[in-house]
């Protein structure tokens, strides 16, 4: 991980930065201004430190867990809630919105056992990266070994190594990710669990009283902790930590990282305690309307790039968002002006003459 934080160059130009508020000026004087699609697109030039910004590749990678805090009956909707497993065999077989949606535009989904606690049928698509049969409940003891979660985030490491392309979309799913995520971000924030957890409008008061009572007691025997890592352990899921992984390797390599979800912004939140930078490379979406994932957005100053209100699982805001990305990639790049296809990057950076027009 020591390895990460150096490699993680921050995005900030400013010789690129004007460079490319001038390209898109220009583009306006023509065109007409395209709104929120220009800042997205100046993002996107910084994170590939080029004026011609382009996706290739685009992956989507949904990693899937169980945690032991569900056997309090904590988790929302748990009664009604279809297991991690079968969650997995219907991404993999196209049985969600998620998966078809990934497909149309053209985004490899990459389906990640990290912990799910029953067995899960093989399938192509699938990387069987399993930690253990889920997480220990946090209630009563810590979540996970020091050593389970260094090795969930050099199992993420690896997995970022492997994928092609420049661009991965992030997700998590699995029994107690989402009140997991919320102890991991409220421990790393200090913002009030219930802030995180919000319990949901149809939820009994007898529910609800057991909910806040299960994360308070959680939040009591973890709450002296202040390492990153050691949070994650206490706290956190395989399917957190190994997107922590992903997601230093990622802005190692100057990708673009989507960020999709609670689980996804605790990893996150993780990440940046390693590398700071980390977040320069990251856009969020959001596939729910669920309060808590917009205070924990709020954590990192974002808003998603879309908001559809949404009730589906982690990941299909991310497939529905890549449009846009992709969209203000070609803004820079692929929108014709005159015949000069245009230097890729500032003359100043260069050390060329300044050219009359960039393209």
């Amino acid at each position: 991980m020591s390895a990460n934080r150096s490699l993680i160059s921050p995005t900030s130009n400013s010789l690129l930065e004007q460079a490319l508020r001038d390209k898109l000026k220009r583009r306006s004087e023509t065109t007409g201004k395209l709104g929120e699609l220009e800042p997205l697109a100046i993002r996107i030039g910084l994170i590939q430190n080029t004026l011609k910004p382009r996706f290739d590749a685009p992956q989507l990678a949904v990693f899937a867990s169980d945690h032991g805090l569900a056997v309090d009956g904590v988790c929302a909707n748990s009664a009604n809630q279809p297991s991690t497993a079968w969650l997995v065999h219907s991404l993999l077989t196209s049985q969600l919105p998620l998966s078809v949606f990934a497909r149309i535009q053209g985004m490899a989904l990459n389906v990640v056992d990290c912990g799910v606690a029953e067995p899960v049928v093989p399938h192509p698509r699938l990387m069987a990266r399993k930690i253990a049969h889920g997480t220990r409940n946090l209630r009563v003891t810590a979540a996970m070994s020091l050593d389970q979660a260094h090795a969930a985030i050099r199992a993420g490491m690896e997995i970022a190594d492997a994928l092609p392309g420049n661009v991965v979309a992030c997700a998590g799913i699995g029994i107690g990710s989402h009140e997991s995520a919320a102890l991991v971000l409220s421990g790393l924030s200090g913002d009030p669990i219930r802030e995180l957890v919000v319990p949901g409008p149809h939820m009994p008061p007898e529910a609800e009283s057991l909910l806040m009572r299960v994360m308070q007691t959680a939040q009591g025997r973890h709450g002296q902790l202040n390492d990153a890592v050691e949070v994650l352990a206490a706290c956190g899921g395989f399917e957190i930590a190994m997107m922590v992984g992903v997601m230093l390797v990622a802005a190692s390599k100057r990708h673009l990282i989507m960020i999709d979800g609670m689980p996804a912004c605790a990893a996150l939140m993780v990440a940046s305690r390693i590398a700071p930078t980390v977040t320069d490379y990251c856009v969020f979406c959001r596939s729910h309307s669920h309060p808590g994932l917009t205070q924990a957005l709020s954590l990192f100053q974002a808003m998603a790039l879309l908001e559809l209100g949404m009730e589906s699982t982690d990941g299909t805001g991310a497939t529905l968002a890549y449009p846009l990305v992709r969209s203000a990639a070609a803004l820079l790049t692929e929108v014709a002006e005159g015949e000069d296809p245009g230097p890729s990057l500032p003359a100043e950076m260069t050390g060329g003459a300044a050219p009359s027009r960039l393209a």
